[in-house]
């Protein structure tokens, strides 16, 4: 369990599928501080005021963020996005 604060900054993984939409929408509503989504192969789109990246590096590259939650469909859906995260360390 992550317990957010004032200084825990955001992205969502999977931001423009169903599950991932309708979260952030709920984070938002909540105050959370959602910097970035990402999306592989819709970078440079928008979610509301949010922009979307193809993937956590893309948005790293950009933003200083320090918190992640994931709503990616896929067989293994621990496998792209545990990637992604290795590839940061």
């Amino acid at each position: 369990m992550i317990i957010l604060d004032e200084n825990t900054k955001c992205v969502v993984q999977g931001v423009t599928g169903k599950q991932g939409s309708f979260h952030t929408q709920e984070m938002l509503k909540y105050n959370t501080k959602v910097l970035a989504g990402t999306s592989p192969g819709k970078g440079g789109q928008k979610f509301g005021e949010i922009n979307v990246y193809n993937s956590i590096m893309e948005t790293k590259e950009e933003l200083d963020i320090n918190a992640s939650i994931i709503f990616v469909p896929h067989p293994s859906p621990w496998t792209l996005p545990l990637k992604q995260f290795h590839s940061l360390i």
